[in-house]
């Protein structure tokens, strides 16, 4: 297995962090195609068995609550910041297939199942941050487009059990199985990834570092931000397909509409990908804040005019929820970039999973508010709720913008 890599900037460099980018992209994608499979596979086990409200909800926010639980201890401990990323990324890879596998053998409305997911989100934490750990050792003067990648990577990897649920018909089980297969293929994915010249090597952990999170404004205002981005894009993520489902049965057979709605997904989130690598690319040369700010304007307008769209003609409704998809998630990676840059090197893997530990909390409660929220006011006026998270994010990174530590981001476009 490569260790490490020369410089960047160098003809061998260059070809090290390419070949070791792509494979990172390709790991995370496969890695997490786990994390949603939960959601994809609602709609199927709704239709084969009486699978309640509670029970579905479970189901998906499981896996965001392993996730806090696992960023949480690697955060105490330091884990993304002491263990080797590669060998820390396969075994939870691992981890996420067979703990995802396993819910083919246990009642999908029983505990056994929760249990599970959990235990899957658990290992997320393991993979998530630390695939952005690897990317920002390689980065020089590019860190907002590798990132920007591999957050397209984890919007492509969180869609896929939907295209998986869509190729596999009704039958949830194929997703399951799928979704397993692609997870365990990234452990092998990730031994082709170098360590990048720009990581820093393995520290002992300093308790003190979690404070910092928000003890200095400026990590505290990208971390506002960050919370108001992720109060919206999980719940948008986990809802998404039986919004879609719900408002397609309006104009097609049930069938149909589940079939169109699972593929109308996997496109609305897959897009997010796209959405990712053109800001990145953006946000690199004029700035994160500024990006940052039109990204959550725009998915926040979209969250407003959502429910207007609702039981309209199918087209227009996807066209909303494909721009939705896009934006909801082009910013995320300029928050990760921002604190890797506004961190001490030794401290980034911390720094980021805590990160993520805070927004995955967040997002228990959008999560489950939104489907609440849906059946007392209908999906015509729910999804306007999801506008909160971006109007506070771009009140915090406006604020940022005009701090003296703006001049760290995006070599000082802010």
């Amino acid at each position: 297995m490569t260790t490490t890599a020369g410089d960047p900037a160098s003809w061998p460099g260059i070809l090290a962090k390419r070949r070791s980018i792509a494979a990172l992209i390709v790991a995370q994608v496969l890695a997490l195609a786990p994390w949603f499979s939960g959601s994809a596979i609602l709609p199927a086990l709704r239709a084969e068995m009486a699978l309640g409200d509670v029970q579905g909800i479970a189901l998906t926010s499981g896996v965001q609550v392993g996730f806090v639980l696992g960023a949480l201890v690697s955060a105490l401990y330091g884990l993304a910041d002491r263990l080797e990323p590669r060998r820390l990324f396969a075994v939870s890879a691992c981890l996420a297939a067979a703990s995802n596998a396993a819910l083919l053998l246990v009642d999908p409305a029983g505990p056994w199942a929760i249990l599970l997911r959990l235990v899957t989100g658990a290992a997320m934490a393991g993979i998530y941050p630390v695939g952005m750990k690897l990317a920002a050792g390689w980065a020089k003067g590019d860190l907002g487009l590798l990132v920007g990648l591999l957050v397209g990577a984890l919007a492509l990897g969180s869609a896929s059990p939907h295209l998986v649920s869509a190729l596999g018909g009704i039958d949830w089980r194929v997703t399951i199985l799928g979704t397993s297969l692609l997870a365990l293929a990234a452990a092998f994915v990730i031994r082709l990834v170098a360590i990048g010249p720009a990581a820093a090597p393995a520290r002992r952990f300093v308790p003190g570092a979690v404070a910092l999170v928000w003890r200095r404004p400026e990590l505290r205002l990208v971390n506002l931000g960050y919370l108001g981005h992720m109060w919206e894009l999980y719940a948008l993520w986990a809802w998404l397909a039986v919004f879609l489902d719900a408002s397609f049965r309006f104009h097609m057979p049930s069938a149909q509409a589940s079939f169109w709605a699972s593929v109308a997904t996997f496109a609305a989130i897959g897009f997010g990908g796209i959405g990712c690598v053109l800001a990145g690319y953006a946000a690199d040369r004029i700035g994160r804040t500024a990006v940052t700010s039109i990204a959550l304007a725009i998915s926040g307008t979209c969250a407003v005019f959502a429910g207007f769209t609702f039981a309209a003609a199918p087209l227009l409704t996807l066209a909303l929820c494909l721009v939705w998809g896009a934006s909801a998630i082009a910013d995320s990676a300029q928050f990760s970039a921002a604190t890797a840059e506004l961190s001490a090197p030794e401290h980034v893997g911390t720094m980021l999973t805590i990160q993520t530990c805070a927004g995955f909390t967040l997002t228990l409660v959008s999560i489950h508010l939104l489907p609440v929220a849906a059946d007392a006011m209908g999906w015509q006026l729910a999804p306007a709720l999801l506008a909160i998270g971006p109007a506070v994010g771009i009140w915090a990174m406006l604020a940022l913008r005009r701090r003296p530590e703006a001049r760290h981001i995006a070599g000082g476009r802010r």
